[in-house]
């Protein structure tokens, strides 16, 4: 009897450990993959995209004429741990003496609780262009310095684990030559409005930097295509003043690679409440998420929470994804212009 309990108290600890042990095998198989370039680099996605415009168009920047602190935590995927954890803070106005809108965004993407790390300092510039007395053009240019760290001793691979006491052996993988990489990248984008409607194009990874980290492969990030636009509608009823109620149908397409999807939904605010709801899907019509939003706006203090529940067969073993966006518009003394402040969503 006591014999037949030890056994079946280590088999209940060997699949204990087998169990702990597999999602961090799978991601060190994933990442181990890309590094031999199987699988090229996608950059990290936000479903409040227009929250974190700076990230979406460089055109953006100074869009809101006053300066603007916008900061973004998004956990993906948190049913496999700290799997997709990224973090952004920006800030934007519009610089008189330069004619146009300066940006900074800062952004720290944490891969496998750590294993890859991504950090990344964007810089930008926009002009703003009046066509016609209604009409304006936004031309954007981006300057970034990236830098990608592999904890190649966070990894685990298949020939490190003991089928009784987990994980006792070293890898027999090469590690890789340099463990950090940096390097400089640039972007573009224009983003053209009028009171009512919006749309923009943007194109990141313009130099497409090498990010292998072995010397003797060549592995580079693909350019991001990304296709934003929208409009605000006005709602009218007898129960509400003009402007207290509105809808904002919104659309944007990305493309890098292979990989490709498709965000629509819209918005609905009245007076300091917003709410949201999205579907994001690929070409194929493969859905992957159902996004659900809530923002509130105090004066100038505006906080959104998101979720994405999702509706792939990744469903039960992600538990979707969570999103948290704080922003302070500034107060400002705003000169005469031939532009007022774009009317795109702030969620």
């Amino acid at each position: 009897m006591y014999n037949c309990r030890l056994s079946n108290g280590f088999k209940r600890q060997s699949n204990y450990l087998v169990e702990m042990v597999k999602n961090k095998i799978i991601f060190s198989i994933i990442l181990f993959l890309s590094l031999l370039e199987i699988s090229q680099a996608q950059d990290p996605q936000f479903s409040q995209f227009y929250a974190n415009r700076l990230y979406l168009n460089p055109a953006f920047a100074g869009a809101d004429i006053c300066p603007k602190l916008t900061m973004n935590y998004r956990n993906q995927w948190p049913a496999l741990g700290k799997t997709f954890v990224t973090y952004t803070a920006s800030v934007d106005g519009y610089v008189d003496a330069l004619q146009g809108g300066v940006g900074l965004n800062l952004m720290s993407d944490k891969q496998g609780d750590g294993a890859l790390s991504t950090t990344a300092i964007d810089a930008m510039y926009a002009y703003t262009l009046k066509v016609t007395n209604t009409f304006n053009i936004t031309g954007g240019f981006q300057a970034s310095y990236i830098n990608r760290k592999l904890n190649w001793e966070g990894l685990v691979f298949p020939d490190m684990i003991d089928e009784l006491y987990g994980i006792i052996y070293r890898t027999n993988e090469h590690v890789p030559e340099n463990t950090s990489k940096h390097y400089f990248d640039f972007s573009a984008g224009a983003l053209g409005f009028s009171k009512n409607y919006y749309f923009g194009f943007a194109v990141h990874h313009l130099a497409q930097p090498e990010e292998s980290y072995f010397s003797s492969s060549d592995a580079i990030l693909p350019r991001k295509y990304t296709i934003h636009g929208g409009a605000k509608i006005p709602l009218t009823h007898r129960k509400y003043k003009r402007g207290e109620l509105s809808i904002s149908p919104n659309i944007m397409y990305q493309r890098q690679q292979n990989f490709e999807q498709l965000n629509y939904g819209l918005y609905v605010s009245r007076h300091a409440v917003t709410f949201g709801v999205w579907m994001r899907q690929n070409f194929d019509f493969h859905y992957d998420s159902f996004i659900m939003l809530i923002g509130f706006v105090q004066e100038d203090l505006k906080i959104s929470y998101s979720y994405d529940l999702t509706v792939s067969k990744m469903a039960k073993e992600t538990l979707g994804g969570h999103e948290v966006t704080l922003s302070y518009q500034f107060p400002c003394r705003q000169k005469r212009r031939k532009w007022s402040a774009i009317s795109c969503p702030n969620f």
